[in-house]
């Protein structure tokens, strides 16, 4: 396996337990307290020694809710002592004073947090509690006051898209160092708001390049995920405008270009599957957290095995077998169209990416001789 592969950031669903009901989550069957499923504190110290055997990535621990689990700071510990770069993202409605310095006293490097609206009615709807967008605010401050670093992740969908300026504007205030964009992907519960809530191709456009022109103001770090596309359109934007990178990428270059050199990773498009695994509460190792099909469960084989002899994951790692425009795409080495929702729109990880404007160019003609033999 070259170093091109390896693992660069993993994200673990410690839990399926969730003290919220998120009209976007991925999980349909959320319960509000641990399941009997969820990895035990033995297998999660086996699970961390067996991501350290053979890479070194960012691990991201996630849920459901992992404030829930009561061993969360002893596994962060254990992560830590073995030499992982730790970061927990929670809907932050848990974090009180007390957790927030546990949490610092841990090791983790960074708190993401969904912010999911810049008013309490916006995010209290979509988070289907009221008062967690207070909460949530709070448990930011709780966490700033440490100094430990915050992230704002926004699910981007019909009822906030017009409050993304208003969004940025609240993480700056807040004194986050990050602000991570979501495009909703139609799986999970997601499946059952798609036509409800899911924005055309043509706002995903333009919610892009607004935030290709935010990123150029370098006021904090700005990403995108689950939004391949936005590779595609940095590379037009940079190529018409005769700009260099934006802060963000050049921020990337700078560390090295290798992701696994800093908390901020923005070097391609959709990293399914290639720099990027999803690790469920059950074991079950996904591509990512939003395509569906398992390539195997830690509780059977290590990890390693898993991620380099997956048939999924080979498949995902080879650009020329991607069907539809994004096969015969310019930019597909940049950007690849996000695998999850292509497999949600039509069943096959490998279509093209359903919500994008983008039309290739036609293929030459000796390649077009060539794809008809």
């Amino acid at each position: 396996m070259t170093l091109e592969f390896l693992p660069r950031l993993i994200f673990w669903e410690t839990t399926a337990g969730c003290n919220l009901r998120c009209t976007h989550c991925r999980r349909m069957d959320v319960a509000d307290e641990l399941v009997p499923e969820d990895l035990t504190t033995a297998e999660s110290k086996q699970l961390i020694d067996q991501i350290v055997a053979f890479c070194n990535p960012i691990l991201i621990l996630s849920g459901g809710e992992p404030l829930i689990r009561p061993d969360i700071f002893q596994i962060a510990e254990h992560a830590v002592a073995r030499g992982l770069r730790v970061a927990l993202a929670t809907n932050g409605t848990l974090i009180d004073a007390p957790i927030a310095q546990r949490i610092v006293d841990a090791g983790i490097r960074r708190v993401a947090i969904s912010l999911d609206g810049a008013t309490a009615e916006t995010h209290d709807a979509f988070r289907a509690l009221p008062g967690s967008f207070a909460q949530a605010l709070e448990g930011i401050r709780h966490l700033r006051t440490l100094g430990m670093s915050v992230q704002v992740n926004t699910t981007v969908a019909r009822h906030n898209i017009d409050e993304l300026p208003q969004i940025l504007n609240l993480a700056l205030s807040l004194g986050a160092d990050a602000l991570h964009i979501f495009l909703l992907v139609p799986v999970g519960c997601g499946v059952e708001i798609a036509d409800e809530q899911m924005i055309s191709p043509g706002q995903y456009e333009e919610v892009l390049n607004w935030f290709y022109d935010r990123d150029q103001e370098g006021l904090l770090e700005l990403k995108a995920t689950c939004a391949p596309h936005y590779f595609r359109i940095v590379r037009q934007r940079m190529a018409t405008e005769k700009r260099q990178a934006p802060p963000s990428q050049e921020r990337e270059r700078l560390a090295g270009a290798t992701a696994s050199s800093d908390l901020h990773a923005m070097t391609k498009g959709c990293l399914a599957g290639t720099g990027v695994c999803f690790v469920s509460h059950k074991g079950e190792v996904f591509p990512c957290g939003y395509l569906p099909l398992p390539a195997g469960s830690v509780r059977e084989q290590p990890l390693q095995q898993i991620w380099e002899g997956a048939k999924i994951f080979s498949e995902l790692r080879d650009p020329e077998l991607l069907q539809g425009k994004c096969g015969r795409c310019e930019f597909k080495r940049i950007c690849g169209g996000c695998r999850a929702r292509a497999y949600g729109m039509s069943g096959n990880y490998l279509d093209e990416e359903p919500f994008c404007v983008y039309e290739p160019p036609p293929l030459p003609q000796a390649a077009r001789l060539k794809e008809n033999i």
